[in-house]
């Protein structure tokens, strides 16, 4: 329940279009819900100004489509994340607007009107497998309300597709960059652009990367300024922290 919502529902209170009862049951479920198997944060938006995000592995269906009912009931934009084809299929039967990406394995349902900033981020990856990551930060970003153009492969072993792409990275207000292997590719985009950069340490890689590691320390290490680092994989984290910056 946004701020509005809370208007709204105190409004109709005090004009009689709700019984006192109903608004306080409503209202006893402020700052959150508990299903048993889920706490549901009711305050991340007025907080946070967007609703919790349903992090999908490790949940079982049952428990997803419970946490995605509820939201629905608040009318809350639905984003939902690492979700397999299962989950989908299972929350489509019941909300038939759901949409799935299936590559970056992302639920999202648009419940709220989204209004799309006039910036935009940037999302740049070294390699088509890298690309899962991608899409999970494109998803994130989008229902969040932001403009987003992708770049993909573009990674330093042929450093000049790279270039053929600067003046749509340098025109961004915020660039996510997804690498894998080395992750040299954040170091040579921080130091050709004049905008935050979001690098994004993935998993691909033979057995020295280790899993995202090598690229996760390349990034961390970088003598390239303006440069920040997320987790290894973690598309959504990166957009989330792009769109804070694309909306300041």
């Amino acid at each position: 329940m946004d701020k509005n919502q809370i208007k709204d529902l105190l409004l109709a209170v005090r004009s009689g279009e709700t019984e006192i009862e109903e608004g306080l049951e409503l209202l006893s479920e402020l700052p959150y819900k508990d299903l048993g198997y889920a706490t549901i944060d009711n305050h991340r938006e007025i907080r946070n100004g967007y609703p919790e995000v349903i992090y999908c592995q490790g949940k079982t269906t049952n428990q997803v489509v419970g946490i995605v009912q509820y939201m629905m009931e608040r009318k809350n934009n639905i984003l939902a994340t690492r979700a397999n084809l299962n989950v989908f299929e299972s929350i489509q039967e019941i909300w038939p607007t759901a949409h799935y990406n299936e590559l970056g394995k992302v639920i999202t349902i648009q419940n709220k009107p989204i209004e799309e900033t006039t910036s935009y981020i940037a999302i740049v990856a070294a390699g088509t497998s890298d690309l899962p990551v991608v899409e999970e930060a494109y998803e994130t970003a989008k229902i969040l309300g932001n403009k987003v153009v992708k770049i993909a492969d573009v990674g330093v072993a042929g450093i000049h597709r790279l270039i053929s792409k600067l003046d749509i990275i340098r025109g961004a207000k915020v660039i996510i960059v997804v690498a894998g292997m080395e992750g040299a590719l954040s170091s040579v985009i921080g130091g050709l652009v004049d905008k935050p950069v979001i690098s994004v340490p993935t998993s691909v890689g033979y057995g020295a990367n280790f899993g995202g590691l090598s690229a996760l320390l390349t990034m961390l290490n970088s003598c390239a300024s303006g440069i920040s680092v997320v987790n290894i994989d973690n598309g959504f984290g990166a957009a989330y922290n792009a769109s804070i910056i694309n909306k300041l």
